[in-house]
């Protein structure tokens, strides 16, 4: 087995998740300061796509400047404002099926500044 310096304790049960940078709890974490500001300009850009899934068409939302659990928060409530299913990934979120103008009325809902892309 080989020994690299990012291996080690990743959970305890004294607090919880580790951070494996800094070998501190996620709460005492130093090293996140670094990754504290999320990829996004603020601006979400609503968009379809069909490209490598068969077909099926999926929203995409970009841009938001949230961090990961604001964006789930949100990528909650918009599958459920669109009754369908979706996932966030890597600081985007993908919505089963083509509800670009019901996702765009609920972003401005929100409060965010709501741009569509694409077609």
């Amino acid at each position: 087995m080989k020994s690299s310096s990012k291996s080690g304790l990743v959970y305890s049960t004294d607090g919880g998740r580790m951070c494996p940078e800094c070998r501190l709890s996620l709460a005492q974490c130093v090293c996140k300061a670094a990754k504290a500001r999320p990829a996004g300009d603020g601006i979400a850009r609503v968009s379809r796509e069909t490209k490598g899934r068969g077909g099926k068409s999926v929203t995409i939302v970009k841009g938001l400047a949230l961090d990961p659990v604001a964006l789930a928060l949100l990528g909650k409530q918009l599958r459920t404002a669109c009754g369908s299913g979706g996932t966030v990934k890597d600081g985007t979120l993908e919505i089963q099926g083509d509800h670009c103008e019901r996702v765009i009325e609920e972003l401005k809902k929100a409060g965010h500044s709501v741009k569509r892309a694409g077609g």
